[in-house]
């Protein structure tokens, strides 16, 4: 029996390109926060920082590198795949090299900013672009199978990252990372995007089954419905970032134990993952544009749960209601640009989204430090972001698509 029968069709299709988007998804992680807080005491006490002027150095980084990812995230719509692969790969392991050399601020700083830009910027971008650029027929499924990748790297990287520090101190990791990449995976990586040469464009019929046409960036910004689509898709890395950084806090307001957060993230995982995979046939059947509202509801009943519920069942349902949605966010929104604006200028669209929502993911911790220390209890604060999470569902699901304004106008 030929092994190749029993994969889907899609990735029978592609396997290369199938496999490459969840690698570089993967790959994004050794700069994304769940990597680097393993390390967060030991890297702050080596260089001598507060906890203060370290936590700015990281949200500065991230901030530096949503610019960055704004500006230069068109690279993926007119350089050929292997060259984009070769840039985020050097920018990812250099950033790795700084942050373990133990240098001082300086060169922690670039390190973080490289890491950054190289891992959650770049790579994740160019995985989740390569899914919906090239898998028009499949897109859903692709997305998703991109999108697991995120998954995959929580559950090895920083449990591998622990067992190697115990073994040869905490710079270790990072200089194995350097190494990793450059040597196993830039190689790996080049290999699996050998045949993509060029910048792709845009194809009529079957695989390209989004957009009539393709829109400039240009063109997507003077698009109100851009702006009715975006906050469902900065609402849950908003949201998860926000309460999983201050998650100590919490539990203490609610009265968990550390012990009962660390099994109740198994919820959060398994519903990551089920709904990853679950959304893609569901974006397939009825389209990303139709699945994205939809995909704000766990979130908001998880929030609301929180607001109103006590005990610690409430920590297993919320978790667990968080992870569906960013799932179905993470697939959802991975494809609805291809399906708004079409194919050609694919990567300069979704590079403005997903800007936006590094930028969110560097502001959200500061904002709910904030209003935490203002006093404002989680109940209370839960239900407010249960509102704006479903308002901005309800956003998505009347934004008009572009063709239909340029008919109207």
């Amino acid at each position: 029996m030929d092994r190749m029968n029993i994969l889907p069709e899609f990735i029978r299709q592609k396997p290369g390109l199938a496999l490459f988007a969840m690698l570089a998804v993967a790959v994004s992680g050794f700069g994304q926060t769940f990597f680097v807080s393993v390390f967060g005491e030991e890297i702050r006490a080596s260089t001598g920082l507060s906890h203060t002027t370290y936590g700015s150095l990281y949200s500065l980084a991230t901030l530096a590198s949503a610019a960055m990812l704004f500006k230069w995230g068109r690279l993926v719509d007119i350089w050929p795949l292997p060259r984009a692969v070769l840039l985020a790969t050097a920018i990812l392991s250099l950033g790795c090299l700084l942050v373990g050399l133990k240098g001082g601020m300086l060169l922690l700083s670039v390190g973080f900013f490289c890491i950054r830009f190289g891992g959650q910027g770049l790579f994740g971008h160019m995985g989740m672009t390569t899914a919906a650029r090239y898998f028009s027929a499949h897109r859903g499924k692709a997305v998703a199978l991109a999108g697991s990748g995120f998954p995959l790297a929580e559950a090895v990287l920083p449990a591998g990252a622990v067992f190697v520090a115990a073994a040869w101190g905490w710079h270790a990791p990072w200089l194995g990372a350097s190494m990793f990449l450059a040597v196993l995976m830039l190689p790996l990586m080049l290999y699996l995007t050998r045949e993509v040469s060029a910048p792709v464009q845009d194809v009529p019929g079957k695989e390209n089954s989004g957009s009539s046409r393709s829109y400039t960036r240009e063109e997507v910004l003077r698009d109100k419905g851009f702006y009715l689509v975006l906050p469902s898709i900065v609402a849950s890395p908003f949201m998860v970032t926000a309460l999983l950084f201050h998650q100590a806090a919490i539990a203490s307001l609610q009265g968990w134990s550390m012990q009962v957060v660390g099994t109740a993230f198994t919820c959060y995982a398994a519903g990551h993952l089920g709904a990853l995979l679950g959304t893609g046939p569901l974006v397939d059947r009825i389209t990303a544009g139709r699945t994205l509202p939809l995909a704000v509801l766990p979130m908001t009943g998880g929030l609301a749960v929180l607001s109103i519920f006590q005990g610690v069942w409430v920590a297993y349902v919320y978790l667990g209601l968080m992870g569906i949605t960013h799932g179905m966010t993470a697939t959802a929104g991975g494809a609805v640009w291809a399906e708004r604006y079409g194919l050609l200028h694919l990567g300069a669209v979704r590079a403005m989204a997903q800007s936006a929502v590094v930028l969110s993911t560097a502001v959200s911790p500061l904002l709910m430090g904030l209003l935490l220390d203002l006093g404002l209890g989680i109940t209370f604060l839960a239900a407010v972001f249960a509102v704006l999470t479903l308002g901005c569902g309800l956003l998505a699901r009347i934004a008009p698509l572009p063709g239909k304004q340029d008919r109207e106008g």
